[in-house]
Parts: structure tokens; C-alpha cells; sequence
């Protein structure tokens, strides 16, 4: 059996048959009005939760997050359509059909005192409320909670190619050349020129020299590369939104006093 402490859990969840299946949500309770225990429920069905269907709560459980009831699907769907007076009251007629169509004993109920009396008053599963002994409203609104999640941003790679590019430097190079050199004759050297045969062919032959740049190359280390990694911290802003009840009354001035009419 649903207690009253239970009601907020009721309300606006699912409602589930005794297969399991979900019938819809609970949009009302109803309590009875002499023992002040819950009744009544009203399930919203139908596509788009356009009806509501009441279903017996007495034998009901509540089941992790839902309500489930002893009844078919179905037979709470097709369950009889009735009338709410203004104060959220259901008639002795109205709620002796309920419990014809749910096969439940209309006298039996009158004399058990935890099956009800017959009258039931509704509480709105929209404002929270669990009967007339508390008849405040529970205002809620949604916080932001923005956290971090680390995430591939990308990928950065060390690749090694080979360029050729032209350099110039300037060596000095030396060479040879033949500078023809005369001495006339003396008494120092006419020994050596009065040698050999007066008139005669003859040839001399004097190997020159030069320096030509020579080039090679070789490999030599000049660096080493490496890729690390480090955190940079910044701020960025982040937008969202989120809703707030807002709670209005009607009648009273802007202090919560009641008007008075002129």
C-alpha cells in the first residue's frame, strides 16, 4: 500500500501494470476524506498523455521508480470517465462506478476502514502537494555544473628530409708560370757558356704547377630535436541554460496579504 510520505515519488512517474508494462504517467492522487490515506490514482494515457484513467492505489507498490498496479493495461485505459467537482472531490457515485468496473466490493469497502469511504479528495501530482495538510508549493530551478573532459585536439610529427642548396666560399689557389730569365756573360759564367759545341740545336723543358679546389663532403651532427608536450592553462566561457519555477498568486498584493475588495 502507498503511504502519504510516499506520494511525492508517485506523482508525475510511471505507472506500470502487473505485467510490467508502462500504462502512463501518475497525474493525481485522491485520498479518502475520512481516513486521509490514498485512494485513487489517475494515469495519464492515451497518445501524447491526452486522458487520464483512475486505477485503484490501495494494492498498489511502488517498484524502484514507478508505480505498479494489480490491472491490465487495458483495463485501466478503458476505465469509466468521471466527474470532478471544483474542489477536487469525487462523488459517492462516481466512485461506486470506479469500483464496480474494477470488480471491487462497494459495501466492503464502507466497513474496512483502510479501503476507503467512498469520497475522495484529489492532490496534482503539478504542484507536489500530498493532501491538505500541506498546501505549500515546491519551487526548484536547475544549476549549471560545467566540468572538463580531456579529448584528442590533434597530432604533431618530427619528419627528417634532405634539401640541397648551393654554397660558395673562396680558397686561395697557387700556380706556376714561366718567367724567361737572361744574364749576359761574364767572367763568372763564360766557363759554363764555352761549353758543349759553338752552333747547335737544343731544347729545355720545365714542368709548371698549379692548385685546383677540391671538394667533399661529410656528415657532421649539429642539433637534436625532440617534441614535448606542456599544459597551457586558459579560460574559456561557457554558455548554457537552464529553468526556474517561478511561483505567482492570485488575489493577494505584492507583500502576500490578501486584497481587499474597494
Amino acid at each position: 500500500m502507498i503511504t502519504r510520505e510516499q506520494i511525492d515519488i508517485v506523482l508525475d512517474h510511471p505507472v506500470h501494470d502487473a505485467r510490467g508494462d508502462k500504462i502512463g504517467d501518475a497525474r493525481h492522487v485522491f485520498f479518502d476524506d475520512v481516513t486521509g490515506e490514498p485512494e485513487w490514482v489517475s494515469v495519464r494515457t492515451g497518445l501524447f498523455g491526452t486522458s487520464e484513467s483512475f486505477v485503484p492505489i490501495h494494492d498498489a507498490a511502488l517498484v524502484e521508480d514507478h508505480l505498479e498496479v494489480p490491472y491490465a493495461k487495458d483495463q485501466v485505459k478503458d476505465a469509466p470517465n468521471v466527474d470532478i467537482d471544483a474542489g477536487g472531490h469525487l462523488s459517492e457515485q462516481e466512485e461506486q462506478r470506479l469500483y464496480q468496473y474494477y470488480g471491487i466490493d462497494w459495501d466492503a469497502s464502507w466497513q474496512d476502514p483502510h479501503a476507503g469511504t467512498g469520497r475522495a479528495t484529489g492532490t496534482t501530482g503539478t504542484t507536489g502537494t500530498t493532501g491538505a495538510a500541506d498546501e505549500a508549493m515546491t519551487r526548484s530551478e536547475e544549476e549549471m555544473h560545467v566540468g572538463v573532459e580531456r579529448r584528442e585536439a590533434g597530432r604533431a610529427r618530427l619528419r627528417k628530409y634532405v634539401v640541397t642548396e648551393e654554397q660558395q666560399y673562396t680558397v686561395p689557389v697557387r700556380h706556376e708560370e714561366v718567367r724567361v730569365e737572361r744574364e749576359p756573360i761574364t767572367d763568372a759564367n763564360r766557363d759554363r757558356a764555352m761549353t758543349g759545341q759553338d752552333i747547335t740545336e737544343a731544347e729545355h723543358d720545365v714542368t709548371l704547377y698549379e692548385e685546383q679546389p677540391v671538394v667533399e663532403t661529410r656528415a657532421v651532427p649539429k642539433e637534436r630535436v625532440r617534441l614535448t608536450t606542456e599544459e597551457v592553462t586558459e579560460e574559456e566561457t561557457v554558455t548554457g541554460e537552464v529553468r526556474k519555477e517561478r511561483i505567482e498568486s492570485e488575489g493577494t498584493d505584492e507583500h502576500g496579504d490578501q486584497r481587499r475588495r474597494p
